[in-house]
Parts: C-alpha cells; structure tokens; sequence
C-alpha cells in the first residue's frame, strides 16, 4: 500500500467516525426518550439519570391508551395530517405548474410577491388568518387546521422549479392533438412531476403532523385535538410523570421518523431532481 493510499484511508476513516460521533449526538436524546418511556414511574427523576431501564414496563404506554386516550388523539392527527398533504399536493401542484408553464398576465410579478411572503414570519399572520377562519366558522374544526395549509409558498415553488424543465414541445403537441389543459395536466404533467411530488407529501405530511402552534390556536375542544396539542396538554397535568410523557413523544415521534426513514431516498432525491432542473 502506498503512501498516498495509506493517507486517503486515514482520511475516510476519520470522517466516517466523526460522521458516527455526531450521529451518536444528535440520536442519544432520541435513545434515552425512548429508554426513559420504558422506566417505571418515577425512575427518570432519580440523579443522575438512569440511562436504561431498571425494570422494563409497558405500563406508561398503557395508560396512554386506556386511561387517557392517546389513541383518539393519533387518529385526529392521521386525519389532519393526510387531508392536508392529499389536498396541499393538489393545489400547489396546479399552481406550480401554471406560474411554470402557462402564460398570463403579470404571473413573474405575482411569483415574485409569493417569494416575497417568505420573509414575513407565519406568527404575524395567524391573527388576521384566525378572524379569517372565525368568519368562514371554521374554528374549532378541522377545516381550521387544514384550509390554511391548502397552499404553500414554498410548495408551489418546489413544483415550479421542477416543472420549467418539461418540455415546452410535449405540451403544444398535446394541445394540438386538441387536448384540453386539464388532460395534459393530469396525464402528461403529473406522471413526469411524480419525483417531486414524493418530495412534497413527505415535506408536507411532516409538517402537517409536527405543527403544534396553529392547531392549538384554532382548535378549542379537546376532542379535536391533534398529538402535539394533547400532548402539551397532558403535561400541564402529569408534569411529574415524565416517563409517562416520554411515552407520549415516542407515539408522536414514531410515525414520523419511520415514514421519513422509508423515504428518505424519495425525499433526497426529488430535492436534489428540483434544484438541478431549476
């Protein structure tokens, strides 16, 4: 082995441990959430803190579901979060592709003051965007949680970047051979967009489960609560039980992170696709 070769794979076994090192890092809360949530009660408040189970229970999961009813809770955010993201991908799509491929009046300056939204953080808006829902009666519904959300800046964008690269002459082939827009829409666009539509039901589906501020604002019943609000909610009350609320984040980490690690390679790649193709 030469020198240089001796060097190279000094090199790529220094990065491949810091690369573990910091995965170690950034996974130990993760870990010890998920140890913690296996603790009898009252086993994570002793110092230091036990980093494995004493005696391993399933008696905080259990008092979720039967005591609790953390199961009700999951099913509203399996509701809010798939409504969502099916209703998102549709409407930023349709709005992707028209800022990308059709021709209208003032569509660069009216793309230009979507960008522009950007800058302005989503706490200023949830006032006028709750009158608004309360005029439209939809506090205190899912309606509230998922109109808002129908649309997004950075959604239409995505699909925009990603659409200017389909071909100007497959489209006009299309209308010649007098097909209407909405047929070349949903049988000539949608099938060649499919990797960053992946990309954006994955980005929108995470969000959508994550989002605890605005489904606490418009939301008011408890029945209609989603699992980050129950969750916040739950730990005004068992504040002392921490394992018990490890347990709760675990349920409401679970899904998430399962689905992102699937997908992962979907979701890469539909990003990378978008800004190649931008």
């Amino acid at each position: 082995m030469t020198r240089a070769a001796g060097e190279s794979r000094a090199n790529r076994l220094a990065i491949n441990a810091a690369l573990v090192l910091l995965a170690l890092v950034a996974l130990a809360p993760l870990l010890w959430m998920l140890s913690v949530s296996f603790m009898p009660a009252g086993a994570a408040s002793h110092f230091p803190p036990p980093l494995l189970p004493s005696r391993f229970t399933l008696d905080n999961y259990r008092e979720l579901f039967e005591r609790i009813g953390i199961g009700h809770y999951l099913v509203n955010s399996v509701i809010v979060a798939c409504a969502i993201t099916v209703l998102s991908l549709l409407v930023n799509t349709m709005a992707g592709y028209a800022f990308a491929k059709l021709q209208f009046r003032g569509r660069e300056r009216i793309f230009a003051v979507l960008l522009a939204a950007l800058v302005i953080p989503a706490q200023v808006t949830m006032l006028p965007l709750f009158l608004m829902m309360k005029q439209l009666h939809l506090v205190n519904s899912y309606g509230g949680v998922v109109v808002p959300a129908l649309a997004t800046v950075f959604g239409i964008f995505l699909v925009r970047q990603y659409a200017r690269s389909i071909p100007d002459e497959l489209l006009e082939a299309a209308r010649i051979d007098g097909a209407g827009e909405a047929r070349i829409f949903f049988q000539i666009v949608l099938p060649m967009l499919k990797p960053v539509l992946v990309t954006l039901a994955i980005f929108t589906f995470l969000g959508a489960w994550n989002d605890f501020m605005w489904p606490l604002i418009v939301l008011t019943d408890t029945s209609h609560y989603t699992l980050p609000v129950a969750l916040a909610s739950l730990s005004r009350e068992h504040i002392q039980d921490v394992e018990m609320m490890m347990a709760g984040a675990v349920i409401t980490v679970l899904p998430v992170l399962a689905l992102f690690l699937v997908l992962q390679r979907y979701y890469i790649q539909g990003l990378l696709l978008g800004s190649v193709k931008a």
